[in-house]
């Protein structure tokens, strides 16, 4: 009988204890704010005052936050919170305004696959582009009457940009690319040598066939790939053949021109394939338009 009463007594002291700290906690006009919101019976929420004032401590940190980069909460973007479901309490994890715009402002890069591509390629814009150099303005302004025509004629050529190591080929092109994804138009960009390195892996037939039907994709670094028989005549050949039936815009960049390529192209394991290598590059100048690029390293 003892032991019943000091077992009630116990419960009774921790009910008491949990009405204090919840009204000690709702001392705090944040908190008392949040609550409010919830519209839950005051018998449910005592037993989370911890939880809450962990809640609000994010929620004011976020009142006091100007950036997404200076964001204090356990996760970066987004804010602890209490919910009412079903009138019982719950809490989530809520993006802040700020991850909303950020989330808001990189869905259309949910229109481009890439594969093995660097982060700063993937997120290319018009302006950022370095536009100082003179050598570059003919290769911008093919880009920008090329993003003029496209909507209006779904069958423009790619191009063949060429030129030296670190100038800028791949962003170009990323940047127009992004910006066709902001209108909704799905593309790829691919790392050729780390693509056809990828030949025999599980998944690769699925990439394959993506690349293979998007309807704009950049072929990054052709001639950068270790050659071999396979990559060019059942990866390369089919891939370009399929592309150019179907007129589906498909832009490449390389350290070779076009010559340089073919010359890469038609080597062999059993010497030089001339005509193999002469297939692909008249398929490569189906598909596209030849521009040279020699500008300064920017990647130094």
């Amino acid at each position: 009988m003892h032991n019943v009463l000091e077992n009630i007594e116990i419960e009774e002291l921790k009910k008491i204890n949990l009405e204090t700290e919840y009204k000690k906690a709702l001392s705090n006009p944040n908190l008392k704010k949040i609550v409010k919101g919830l519209k839950i019976d005051s018998n449910i929420l005592k037993n989370y005052t911890s939880i809450l004032e962990e809640c609000c401590f994010e929620y004011e940190n976020c009142m006091k936050c100007n950036s997404i980069f200076e964001c204090k909460n356990k996760v970066d973007g987004f804010c602890y919170s209490p919910i009412n479901n079903n009138g019982n309490l719950s809490f989530i994890y809520k993006p802040c305004r700020y991850k909303k715009i950020l989330e808001n402002n990189n869905r259309y890069l949910n229109n481009i696959k890439f594969f093995n591509i660097p982060d700063y390629v993937k997120t290319a814009s018009l302006e950022n582009i370095y536009k100082t150099d003179k050598n570059r303005f003919k290769v911008i302004n093919w880009l920008m009457d090329f993003l003029d025509d496209f909507e209006s004629n779904k069958n423009c050529k790619g191009l063949y940009l060429h030129g030296n190591f670190g100038c800028g080929k791949t962003y170009l092109i990323s940047a127009i690319f992004n910006e066709l994804a902001k209108k909704n138009y799905k593309s790829s960009i691919i790392f050729w040598p780390e693509f056809v390195r990828q030949a025999f892996y599980d998944d690769f037939n699925q990439k394959f066939e993506y690349v293979k039907k998007v309807k704009l994709l950049l072929i990054d670094d052709i001639g950068a790939e270790g050659l071999n028989d396979w990559n060019r005549d059942e990866i390369l050949c089919p891939l370009l053949q399929y592309r150019m039936d179907n007129n589906l815009t498909t832009f490449f960049t390389s350290n070779f021109n076009i010559n340089e390529l073919e010359q890469h192209l038609s080597k062999s394991k059993n010497g030089v394939d001339e005509v193999k290598a002469k297939r692909i590059i008249s398929r490569i100048e189906q598909l596209t338009e030849d521009l040279e690029l020699i500008s300064k390293n920017l990647r130094k």
